[in-house]
C-alpha cells in the first residue's frame, strides 16, 4: 500500500473470491490469506458499501512441508492463466538457478488485465516456518524452481502465528485471525525502526503495521459494542496459547516483550499520527478514524491485553 491518491478502493469479498477460483484445487487447503485483506475480510465481508486499499495480497502456504510445491503449482497455473510477475524496476522475470537464493525475486502475480486496465493489486507468495528453534533467523528464504525462472518464497518466524486456528471464509479459502495478526505484527516490531516504505513520503514499516494492529482492535471493540460481544476480551488468551504451541519454552519471553512496540507508538505523537494516516488509507479507507478513537484503542490494548498478558505469564 502507498499513499497515491488513484489506488483505488477494494472489496475484500471480491478479491478474495478472485484469488480462491484462480487457485489449483488441490492447493487452496495449504493457502491461508494474511495481511489487510484478511483483516478487511473478517471485518467487512458483510458490508457491501466497505472497502479497504491495499496493492499487495499475501498469501500463505502451509504447512512448511508443502510450501514449495505448493508454490510451483500456484504460480505455475497464475502464469498459464495470463497473471504475470510484477514489474517494480527491480526484477520483471524469474532468475537463473546458478543465481543466489538472496538475490532472486519474491514471487509476486499481478492478475490479469481488466476492462483495459491493469489490475490495481498483485499476489504475493509466503512459506509457512520451518518449527521454531531459539535464536534462529527471523527470516529465511526458499528457492522456487519455475517454467519462467527461478523466484524465492519468505518465510517469516512469527508467521508461524497464522496457522493458528484460521478462518474458512464463504469462498473456500482460509483467512488468519486477526488477533494473530496482530500478535505476529507486535512481535516483529518490538521498536519503532528507521527503514520506510517504498513509493511512500517517508512511512516507517513499523508505523504501518503496528498502525494495522491498532486498526484491527478498534474494528474487534466497534463490533462488540455493535452486537454485544467480547472478542476483545479475548485477544490476550488466545495469543497466549498460541505463542505456548508455537514457540514452547520462548512464550513467556515472547509474550512479555509482545506490547514493547506498541508502547512506543503510543509514546511518539508523530509515529502515532503517521500510523494512523497509513491505516486511515488503506484498511480503514471506509472509515475515516480520528485520533481520538486510535489513542483511546491504543491506550485501551495497554491497560486490558497488554496487562492481560503479562497475568498469563506469571500465572503459567
Amino acid at each position: 500500500m502507498t499513499n497515491e491518491p488513484l489506488v483505488p478502493p477494494l472489496n475484500p469479498s471480491e478479491v478474495i473470491a478472485q484469488v480462491a477460483w484462480a487457485l489449483p484445487e488441490q492447493a487452496r487447503s495449504h493457502v491461508i490469506i494474511c495481511g489487510s485483506l484478511a483483516a478487511a475480510y473478517n471485518f467487512f465481508s458483510g458490508d457491501g458499501a466497505a472497502s479497504l486499499r491495499t496493492k499487495d495480497v499475501d498469501i500463505l502456504f502451509s504447512p512448511h512441508a508443502v510450501a514449495v510445491d505448493a508454490a510451483v503449482e500456484v504460480t505455475e497455473q497464475l502464469m498459464a492463466a495470463n497473471w504475470t510477475q510484477r514489474e517494480d524496476g527491480t526484477f520483471g522475470t524469474g532468475g537463473r538457478p546458478e543465481d543466489n537464493l538472496d538475490d532472486l525475486p519474491v514471487v509476486r502475480l499481478r492478475p490479469p488485465a481488466g476492462e483495459g486496465a491493469p489490475a490495481p493489486w498483485f499476489l504475493e507468495l509466503l512459506a509457512a516456518p520451518p518449527q521454531y528453534a531459539a535464536g534462529g533467523n527471523e527470516k529465511t528464504n526458499q528457492r522456487v524452481h519455475t517454467s519462467a525462472g527461478d523466484f524465492m518464497i519468505p518465510s517469516f518466524a512469527y508467521l508461524a502465528l497464522a496457522e493458528c486456528k484460521p478462518i474458512m471464509t464463504q469462498q473456500g479459502v482460509l483467512i488468519a485471525r486477526p488477533e494473530m495478526m496482530a500478535l505476529a505484527n507486535m512481535l516483529h516490531h518490538p521498536v519503532i525502526r528507521t527503514d520506510v516504505m517504498r513509493d511512500t513520503p517517508g512511512w516507517k514499516r513499523s508505523n504501518k503495521d503496528l498502525g494495522r494492529v491498532l486498526a484491527m482492535a478498534y474494528l474487534t471493540i466497534e463490533r462488540d459494542r455493535r452486537e454485544e460481544t467480547d472478542e476483545f476480551g479475548d485477544w490476550a488468551d488466545r495469543m497466549w496459547e498460541a505463542l505456548r504451541e508455537k514457540f514452547g519454552d520462548d512464550a513467556g519471553r515472547l509474550a512479555i516483550g509482545a506490547g514493547s512496540g506498541i508502547n512506543a507508538l503510543l509514546a511518539s505523537r508523530d509515529d502515532l499520527a503517521q500510523a494512523l494516516t497509513i491505516a486511515n488509507l488503506g484498511l480503514l479507507a471506509s472509515l475515516d478514524v480520528s485520533m481520538a478513537a486510535f489513542e483511546a484503542t491504543g491506550r485501551r490494548f495497554q491497560a486490558e491485553l497488554l496487562e492481560r498478558l503479562d497475568e498469563l505469564v506469571v500465572g503459567r
